[in-house]
């Protein structure tokens, strides 16, 4: 990658986090933004056009969509890679990942993180600041993990399910796609139906099956 520019969809916080991801691993010469709300930008790094104007940087740039919503870092990855962007994955230099260990296309891993082995990662996942996933976990892809979120072994978190700060996910678990799981709750047994979960242990909101 060394001598290609990366540009990050989206200036907001999240995207000047994964800036200083590119910036502490020294493979890319250059670093760019582009976002539809150009004053939100307050770094070094310019913003260089709109969302609109992504593939005209495809033959020279790569790019990381660094959108905290899962639907539209689904569909703004989604029209890159069919516009023949490419798109790496993206680990800061202080996270621990483990052998056999596969991340999809777009996915970003924060700093302190730790990925233990037989590990899959799909496409799009943010795995924030700290958390840490350990062996034989697979997260489909659009997944988010928030920061401190940790999840036991053989955990199985479906397509685009978004983990609040601090939650925890018990041994063999599985959350299903489209799944919210609230700040601090801990997930002790399958949550299969899409929604939102809170509290310890974790239970659904709005409906007469809360012990789901």
């Amino acid at each position: 990658m060394s001598g290609s520019g990366l540009m990050i969809v989206g200036a907001g916080g999240h995207g000047h986090v994964v800036a200083d991801i590119a910036e502490a691993k020294g493979c890319y010469s250059r670093i760019a933004f582009l976002d539809d709300a150009v004053s939100v930008n307050h770094s070094r790094y310019p913003v260089m056009g709109t969302v609109q104007d992504a593939l005209s940087f495809a033959a020279s740039w790569h790019f990381a969509v660094a959108v905290g919503n899962q639907r539209a870092r689904q569909s703004l990855i989604e029209y890159l890679l069919d516009g023949g962007a490419f798109l790496p994955y993206l680990v800061h230099p202080s996270a621990v990942v483990g052998s056999n260990v596969e991340i999809g296309y777009g996915t970003v891993v924060m700093a302190g993180t730790v990925i233990n082995c037989r590990t899959r990662i799909g496409r799009g996942c943010i795995v924030n600041t700290g958390a840490t996933v350990d062996h034989d976990n697979v997260l489909e892809d659009y997944v988010h993990l928030s920061p401190g979120v940790h999840l036991a072994g053989t955990v199985h978190i479906g397509k685009r399910s978004w983990l609040g700060i601090g939650s925890v996910v018990c041994n063999y678990c599985k959350i299903g796609p489209d799944c919210v799981i609230g700040a601090g709750a801990a997930v002790c047994k399958d949550l299969l139906q899409a929604g939102t979960y809170v509290g310890v242990p974790a239970k659904a909101i709005g409906r007469k099956d809360s012990g789901q």
